[in-house]
């Protein structure tokens, strides 16, 4: 994959569940006129179902395998912004293959932040189901080293959607023309 030119590689999104990177992720393909890809979506799509279900009836293997199945192939597409779920970037060949093949996005949002969107979220997650606060603090925490690999981290906090989707359009096109000045 490395004959992909630094234009062309699609762009993966990562952070923890309910940052945005769905929403970010498709506001910065309007803006770069691309495809938007929710491994999500793709995976529901697949199972003909909503993940939470896949979870209850399949087991969260089947969906990592899944997941991890359908990353990979969507890595090697070209002009693609891909939004992976917050517990991707748990397997490493996954990591390797967003990493290697694409521009790595870190959506970072402090815990305090994140938690005022707790309500919006709880009742579509299946990993935070049944959880006290703290329990979700304890793997909101625990999640933030696997999201440390990346090619940008953008702090999202205090941000609406186009201020980071503005940002990230930015910061691409500024990388491109720092390292392809002619292409285009």
């Amino acid at each position: 994959m490395n004959d992909v030119s630094l234009r062309e590689k699609s762009i993966v999104m990562i952070g923890f569940m309910g940052v945005g990177k769905t929403t970010i992720g498709k506001a910065v393909a309007k803006r770069l006129y691309r495809d938007f890809i929710d491994i999500d979506e793709e995976i529901e799509k697949k199972f003909n179902m909503p993940t939470s279900d896949i979870f209850k009836q399949y087991g969260e293997k089947t969906f990592r395998e899944t997941e991890k199945e359908i990353i990979i192939q969507s890595c090697k597409q070209k002009l693609k912004i891909i939004s992976v779920g917050g517990g991707a970037f748990l397997q490493e060949e996954i990591r390797n293959a967003c990493l290697s093949d694409c521009i790595v996005f870190f959506l970072d949002l402090s815990w305090d932040n994140w938690k005022e969107r707790i309500s919006l979220l709880i009742d579509s997650r299946p990993v935070l189901q049944g959880k006290n606060i703290e329990q979700i603090e304890e793997l909101f925490n625990e999640r933030q080293p696997i999201y440390s690999e990346h090619h940008s981290r953008v702090s999202t906090d205090n941000l609406v959607v186009d201020e980071v989707a503005d940002y990230i359009a930015e910061a691409l096109k500024t990388a491109w023309d720092i390292h392809e000045p002619n292409a285009g």
